[in-house]
């Protein structure tokens, strides 16, 4: 038996988040049935994380577990005849008995795309929110500012959140202006449940002057989801990258 690490993209945008479910488009679905006939055997995969319905991913990262004797490096090249076009496996490679595909990562980096242009980019549309107004970017700044380091992130989750320990580490948390829209990026130890699109949503609402980027540190101590932004929609989140060394912004 070996143990696969599988590095895939997608867009989010047809599925039902990554999760298999009954009856539902999903991620783990369309890579487990084919693993499971290329491989020959049943295939269960574990990813790094459980992206929304509409969520897309750069870098997500997923291991199996296979008696097959196709080499490990080869594996993504064969899937990606294999899958639809919107799931490509990017690389595979053969890891250590002990590496878990979750447990072992270190920290994870989402970007929130929006586009600001008077009308929206049809071309665009599936990877960006629309949203045509002027922001303060200095103040977002100053407000992402207040969300590094390790605080309890309970009013920046949903209030469906299952997970009694709401303490993250945000490792750098950037504004970044584009040519026709901006994208705000965090890194941090983990998210909880809605965490990136309510993050954007509260730094959006500070840019749009309808939150003073000073309250930041008033509306985490809160631990009240009343307090902060928005949550945004699924199509402007994506999934960038997955580390599993400790964070080093060097």
């Amino acid at each position: 038996m070996k143990k696969i690490k599988l590095h895939i993209s997608y867009d989010g945008t047809d599925f039902s988040g990554f999760q298999r479910q009954p009856g539902q488009r999903t991620i783990q679905a369309e890579l487990e049935n084919a693993l499971t006939a290329l491989m020959r055997e049943k295939i269960e995969i574990h990813g790094s994380g459980r992206t929304d319905a509409g969520v897309h991913a750069q870098g997500q990262i997923c291991h199996f577990v296979t008696s097959s004797p196709i080499p490990a490096e080869k594996i993504a090249y064969i899937l990606r005849n294999m899958l639809p076009r919107d799931i490509v496996a990017v690389s595979s490679e053969e890891v250590p008995s002990d590496f878990h595909a979750r447990k072992s990562a270190h920290w994870k980096t989402y970007r929130y795309q929006i586009d600001t242009r008077r009308a929206p980019d049809v071309f665009s549309r599936r990877y960006r929110t629309h949203l045509p107004h002027a922001v303060d970017f200095q103040a977002m700044r100053e407000a992402a500012g207040y969300l590094v380091g390790t605080h309890d992130f309970t009013s920046l989750c949903s209030a469906k959140t299952q997970v009694d320990d709401r303490v993250r580490t945000i490792y750098q948390c950037k504004v970044i202006e584009e040519a026709h829209g901006y994208a705000i990026e965090v890194t941090g130890s983990g998210f909880l449940y809605n965490m990136v699109r309510i993050l954007t949503g509260t730094l959006v609402e500070v840019g749009r002057k309808q939150i003073d980027p000073k309250a930041i540190p008033a509306i985490l101590a809160a631990r009240d989801r009343t307090k902060a932004g928005p949550t945004f929609p699924p199509e402007g989140l994506v999934l960038m990258e997955v580390g599993y060394t400790p964070w080093n912004n060097m």
